[in-house]
């Protein structure tokens, strides 16, 4: 007989809350899905998006952030994903399949002022955001404007555009002069 310990945790997000199994969820990297069809190479991804209500799923190294519908409550979510998420872990359900390849990042990281934003991101920014149950990444950047992504708990919370400006605008001003503002990628 074993068993498995889940931790959770709220986030600023009131429809996110980080999933902390006692393993590994990550070994590299992180995966968002925003939809059940992107789940197809995550079989855990897909048990989730079987439960109704479910409207997101971002897998990070030690936790899995999910989000759920606005119409739905947590207090009847929790136990049938804390009960999937055991099944998935005690049968050795892989988070992410072996096969899915990570894309490559679409920017030149020859270019210094790209390397150094990605440098700040990486270091500073990632870490912090992490904490919160959410991922940004790199998009691009345009005339003194950094697009990112922001996925996870981050993705439609109502103190994004707070962390955005506040945060990691005003920290990239500070180490990368050529920074002018930072915009998420909605449609880009």
């Amino acid at each position: 007989f074993f068993s498995m310990l889940i931790q959770t945790e709220n986030t600023p997000n009131p429809n996110v809350i980080k999933f902390y199994p006692d393993s590994v969820v990550m070994e590299k990297g992180s995966a968002d899905f925003k939809t059940a069809e992107q789940a197809t190479r995550s079989p855990l991804v897909m048990r989730l998006f079987a439960i109704d209500g479910i409207a997101g799923v971002f897998l990070g190294k030690d936790y899995i952030a999910i989000t759920k519908a606005e119409d739905k409550i947590w207090p009847r979510l929790k136990p049938l994903i804390l009960g999937c998420l055991m099944d998935c872990f005690l049968s050795g359900v892989p988070a992410v399949a072996k096969t899915a390849k990570k894309t490559k990042p679409s920017y030149d990281m020859k270019d210094p002022i790209i390397k150094q934003i990605v440098a700040v991101l990486d270091a500073e920014i990632k870490p912090f955001v992490a904490g919160h149950g959410g991922h940004i990444e790199f998009h691009s950047f345009i005339n003194g404007v950094v697009y990112v992504d922001l996925q996870g708990a981050c993705a439609g919370c109502p103190a994004a555009s707070l962390t955005l400006k506040g945060g990691v605008e005003r920290t990239l001003r500070q180490h990368v002069p050529e920074v002018n503002e930072v915009r998420e990628v909605m449609g880009f």
